[in-house]
């Protein structure tokens, strides 16, 4: 067995120059290129071209037909990484069906959080079946009771009925094409409609401005495809562009997160994407290792894109200065900006100048909005990473209170609009209403124009506001996890309301000393660093390790945190 090449000679390259996905894979299929899935230790354990997995989608379109499908019903298919999930998702778009990946219970702490969260998906969806691994199937059927689904399987059970003949149709352009659930804190996240259409403007943009994708490019993923970043940026978009991508799963990159690298090495990898976490793992585990003594060369990587929570400079720096001597150039960093409501990606960093980035005055972004430009880095300084331009085809604007667009380093609230904005919410018509108005989405984030790019300062439902301040919730949780001992994602800053009704700065920690007198030591260090870096008196609570909420992105569900502390599904130790 022998990974896909990453040139696709005597096929000339298109950039997502068609109407609908299933063209593009058309296209594909008349090359070599295809998709590669490796084991945590990086080995090669299956390969599927893109030629195979047009002609088992084909194949598979007609069995779904046969197992009592029609067009425009929704499947389900539960996104574990591997040729299964790929072949079944464009087996619906070949027989009209529309796929709503699913995430998988991994990426959830407790149980009870993922059965809640899968039936709502599955309700507000309507899916009609779900296919998956074996393994997951029973938790699928506790979900799904009392649904009535037409059936829970995996996808070797739809080998034993018959191919429907004339199953698979033809789409148009603005037909819808997916359901990409969005990976929000709140308990159950919407489906954001997703059209032929509306996939291809943002693919273009991305594969032509964006990343700007070359022949002989490379890319390799752990990203999970029910996450947008995963399913479009490291499946589909790449698959519009007839360029190989090597997988690792999820859960083999966080047990060994520097297979990731030596895959990137091994294959000549040039494109890769992570959260600010995963360059943080990777930095972290190569700490204790001799300089120059992995056997790594990281100097093909030109694009190593970070997205997906809010960017850290210092992680990245570590990580650049750790990889150097393999050859990694801080020039590969490429910040963007995007969420599933645009299908992925709403600007992005000029590919090859690394970060830019934007030094600011914290009293002035809290006190007047303001976003200004400082030499100092210390406590008094908000450091921000620029996400680069707007996309072509799409406009963004920063908006006041009052919708008045805002100038140059005014924060605001961030709006945009283009082709790939969202339909809606699938069978949610007031979330819609409130996100969607005369084509612009409120994106719910804030940010500020700086020299003509878009930085990106927070959520603004997650701003604290204290004594008339206005806090970010992350410099609380930065300032903490740069304290000795402590993690990314080891905190949870939120308001609380007192017993006498006034609102309380709160830091949910997660604690692992075991020993009372160890643990008010930490609850002490912490609330004095936090006074003194970001001048908030906070009651600091100690919780359990591994016990704050993550989305199914892995990012921190601060808003989620706070719903469970309140009602007492998430306990404090004791005192």
């Amino acid at each position: 067995m022998r990974p896909t090449p990453s040139d696709t000679p005597n096929l000339p390259r298109r950039s997502a120059d068609f109407d609908t996905l299933v063209e593009s894979l058309e296209y594909g299929a008349r090359g070599v290129a295809g998709f590669n899935f490796y084991n945590s230790r990086g080995v090669l354990t299956d390969v599927l071209s893109f030629r195979d997995l047009r002609d088992r989608a084909v194949a598979y379109a007609g069995r779904l037909a046969s197992a009592g499908v029609k067009p425009g019903d929704r499947v389900g298919l539960l996104a574990a990484t591997s040729p299964d999930f790929q072949v079944l998702f464009f087996a619906c778009l070949y027989a009209g069906f529309i796929p709503v990946p699913l995430p998988l219970p991994t990426a959830f702490g407790r149980r009870e959080g993922y059965v809640d969260q899968l039936r709502g998906q599955l309700q507000s969806s309507g899916a009609r079946m779900v296919f998956g691994p074996t393994d997951f199937l029973p938790i699928v059927g506790e979900a799904a009771a009392d649904l009535g689904l037409a059936r829970i399987g995996t996808r070797a059970d739809l080998d034993a009925l018959p191919e429907q003949p004339g199953a698979v149709v033809k789409a148009s352009p603005d037909a819808l094409c997916y359901i990409q659930y969005s990976s929000g804190s709140t308990r159950f996240p919407t489906g954001v409609c997703v059209t032929n259409a509306g996939f291809m403007a943002n693919s273009r943009a991305m594969c032509v401005s964006g990343v700007q994708l070359r022949t002989g490019d490379r890319a390799l993923s752990w990203l999970p495809f029910f996450h947008d970043m995963g399913l479009v940026g490291f499946m589909l978009s790449p698959l519009t562009s007839q360029i190989t991508v090597d997988y690792l799963a999820t859960e083999d990159f966080a047990r060994r997160p520097m297979t990731w690298l030596k895959l990137m090495s091994d294959n000549g990898g040039t494109v890769s994407y992570a959260p600010s976490f995963g360059y943080e793992l990777c930095a972290r585990r190569v700490s204790a290792t001799a300089e120059g003594s992995l056997q790594l060369d990281l100097s093909k990587w030109r694009v190593a894109g970070i997205g997906g929570e809010m960017i850290k400079p210092k992680v990245m720096h570590q990580f650049a200065e750790a990889f150097r001597p393999y050859g990694f150039s801080d020039k590969a960093f490429c910040a963007s900006y995007g969420m599933a409501e645009t299908v992925l990606a709403i600007s992005f960093a000029e590919a090859g100048t690394g970060m830019t980035i934007d030094k600011i005055d914290k009293a002035e972004l809290a006190a007047n909005h303001r976003a200004v430009p400082v030499d100092h880095d210390d406590d008094r300084t908000r450091v921000f990473v620029s996400c680069g331009k707007v996309i072509p085809g799409h406009v963004v604007e920063v908006r006041e209170v009052d919708g008045a667009v805002l100038g140059e380093r005014q924060v605001g609230r961030v709006f945009a609009k283009g082709p790939s904005i969202m339909q809606g919410y699938f069978n949610d018509p007031d979330a819609t209403e409130e996100s969607l108005s005369d084509g612009w989405l409120d994106t719910g984030d804030l940010g500020y124009w700086a020299s003509g790019e878009l930085v990106i300062v927070g959520r603004a439902k997650d701003m604290l506001i204290v004594n008339g301040r206005n806090i970010w919730p992350q410099d609380i949780e930065w300032t903490v996890e740069r304290m000795e001992g402590m993690r990314s994602g080891d905190s949870a800053a939120i308001v609380l309301t007192g017993p006498d009704g006034a609102d309380q700065p709160t830091i949910l920690l997660q604690c692992r000393p075991a020993a009372k007198e160890e643990r008010a030591t930490l609850l002490s260090a912490v609330r004095a660093r936090v006074i003194e870096a970001v001048g908030v008196a906070c009651d600091v609570v100690a919780v359990p390790p591994r016990s704050l909420p993550k989305t199914s992105s892995g990012k921190l569900a601060r808003n989620r945190a706070k719903t469970l502390f309140e009602r007492g599904e998430l306990t404090a130790l004791a005192d």
